[in-house]
């Protein structure tokens, strides 16, 4: 298997996502990865690891995508930037298989769409990334910032799309299906949401649930939550969010008293478990669903652990033939003509 990563346009890169490249051919004997960056660079990191060359192939690709450029004039106009690069090997390379990537989220997405392509019959692809829930396993949310604007219907292969995922990927036998709402009755919410839980209900490809309000993201009840990418972006940080400052004021107040630091000498183990369990570095990216190809999504501050994760992520996608699974779920869930 050979999987491309995008060395460029994280807070950590190159280093993080190079180093995260050669801890992952340790760990899979059968891949080979591409990596695409300042060759420069790239060579100090590797031969600072004591490791050669092999199974492991640079293209040069010294310039970067920002946040601050806008999508469309990136693609046409920094094609020798590390994603763009790396994008075009996807589409030409029929044996590259996967692209990692912690750039620049819109364009990604618009790259994506005009490059790469959708399964047939996908309306729109979607970033589902996953966090922890309560009963210790996780809950995938569908979209979270590729379509601030959608439809019914796009709501449905969302559902389609992301369980087909939790699926293969999460081994969540018929994963409960919830849509992000602003109440769990049937009648709640707006035109867009009340459509879509009609057309959730009806179909046979997912294990509907029912509405979702965003307190209940957590409780281990759902294991999937579709909804625009507007509204899933704003959840997913809000969560992230929370739990960061979470943890900053029981560290702030474990310090305010002496007896509470001595009471948290008996429970710095338990604190630790908890900032893992609450790092959301720990669980990979977001997973693009719908594209031609295996496309993973880092958070732009991911370190070398949780880039290695999200090869993990890509690795495991194109091993069980995920796009596969979702074009035949799309194409049983369309109306025939």
């Amino acid at each position: 298997m050979k999987i491309i990563i995008d060395c460029l346009g994280g807070d950590n890169s190159p280093k993080a996502n190079v180093e995260a490249a050669l801890l992952a051919l340790r760990k899979h004997s059968d891949l080979s990865v591409v990596l695409t960056g300042d060759e420069t660079e790239i060579k100090k990191i590797i031969e600072a690891r004591g490791m050669g060359l092999d199974r492991i192939e640079i293209v040069h690709a010294p310039d970067v995508i920002t946040g601050d450029d806008k999508p469309t004039d990136a693609i046409r106009l920094k094609k020798d930037s590390s994603m763009m690069k790396a994008i075009r090997l996807l589409r030409e390379n029929d044996d590259m298989e996967a692209l990692v990537s912690t750039g620049a989220t819109g364009a990604l997405v618009a790259s994506t769409i005009l490059r790469i392509g959708r399964i047939e019959g996908v309306r729109r692809p979607a970033f589902c990334p996953v966090i922890p829930n309560m009963k210790g396993g996780v809950v995938g949310i569908c979209d979270s910032g590729a379509n601030p604007m959608v439809t019914p219907d796009i709501l449905l292969q969302f559902a389609i799309m992301g369980s087909r995922y939790m699926e293969a990927v999460y081994k969540i036998k018929n994963p409960r299906v919830g849509l992000l709402n602003i109440g769990t009755e049937a009648e709640k919410g707006d035109d867009l949401r009340r459509e879509a839980y009609k057309l959730l209900s009806e179909n046979k490809e997912i294990c509907f649930a029912g509405n979702m309000e965003a307190r209940e993201l957590l409780s281990g009840d759902y294991d999937l939550v579709v909804c625009d990418g507007f509204s899933g972006n704003v959840l997913v940080k809000s969560v992230e969010g929370t739990a960061l400052q979470l943890m900053k004021k029981i560290k702030g107040d474990i310090y305010s008293k002496k007896k509470y630091k001595l009471g948290a000498l008996f429970m710095k183990k338990m604190f630790e478990e908890e900032k893992e369990f609450m790092n959301y570095q720990n669980y990979g990216g977001s997973v693009m669903l719908g594209a031609e190809k295996t496309i993973v999504k880092g958070h732009g501050s991911s370190d070398r652990k949780a880039v290695l994760k999200c090869i993990d992520q890509a690795y495991r996608m194109v091993k069980i033939g995920l796009n596969k699974k979702t074009a035949e779920s799309i194409r049983k869930s369309m109306p025939e003509e």
